[in-house]
């Protein structure tokens, strides 16, 4: 897991012109145990964090440390608002965890007059749950969540159908043709603006290009051995922009993108 000095070093090699911290990739951030200590470091150099959790590790002690860290928005994942329905996706989940943990939240929030972090109920729609929308907002509203995004779904191997694909086409990536097969909405123009304004960090220091390279193949340097400003400029990193603009649909973790199409949905 990622070490909380090492993220300190990182922090302070960037701190200059980072504005925004997305404090999460491919795992369960509570899940290290120094995860609000280096929340904490973060905000005290004036950096805007966002987290996403599952929401299973959010009993009231944890909650008032999150109040407290000065964390500033908080995603919980809830995909269903039964657990029927909810466990077909978080498979092992449990529905009743998430909830109680979103009210301790707003509880801390109200006992410690915070108006951190801005909560959010984010739903990934897919087929066996674009029925509940109504019922999330519903539910949202009980327990006193500051925002609800619906987040489109991305899918493999959709070309002939997938089961997680919303029938209600505007809450999907994907349209289907006349000839029965779906094609993704993106026109996978050769550009993406992540390639000049961000970057991923893993746990262990390897600089990827987006958060789409979720096994870390293209792999633009390593913050053990180099700075950061030595990697963002390196022959590596302009290979990878340049073969972006030259041809994006044939770069692997590209072609299933979600810059240039519509991620959230609307109700």
């Amino acid at each position: 897991m990622l070490d909380k000095d090492f993220f300190t070093s990182i922090i302070d090699q960037v701190k200059s012109h980072v504005t925004f911290l997305t404090f999460y990739f491919q795992g369960e951030p509570f899940l290290n145990t120094s995860f609000l200590k280096m929340v904490r470091v973060a905000v005290k150099k004036k950096i805007y964090v966002s987290t996403s959790t599952n929401g299973h590790y959010l009993d009231s002690e944890k909650a008032k440390e999150v109040v407290e860290s000065g964390l500033n928005r908080l995603i919980i994942s809830i995909d269903g608002v039964t657990q029927e329905t909810y466990e077909q996706y978080r498979i092992g989940g449990q529905l009743e965890k998430v909830i109680k943990g979103t009210q301790h939240i707003v509880h801390w929030k109200k006992k410690l007059r915070s108006s951190t972090p801005h909560l959010i109920f984010q739903f990934l729609v897919v087929r066996h749950n674009e029925h509940e929308i109504e019922s999330l907002k519903s539910l949202a509203l009980e327990c006193g969540v500051n925002e609800v995004l619906l987040k489109t779904a991305q899918v493999y191997d959709y070309e002939n159908g997938n089961e997680l694909i919303p029938v209600n086409e505007k809450y999907s990536r994907y349209k289907l043709q006349p000839n029965g097969k779906y094609k993704l909405k993106n026109k996978l123009l050769n550009h993406c603006w992540k390639m000049w304004h961000s970057c991923v960090v893993t746990w262990d220091g390897k600089i990827v290009p987006c958060c789409f390279d979720k096994d870390a193949k293209h792999q633009m340097g390593d913050l053990s051995k180099k700075t950061f400003e030595q990697i963002w400029s390196n022959d590596a990193y302009r290979k990878f922009r340049f073969s972006l603009l030259k041809g994006r649909s044939e770069i692997d973790i590209c072609k299933n993108c979600s810059e240039g199409t519509r991620v959230w949905a609307t109700t």
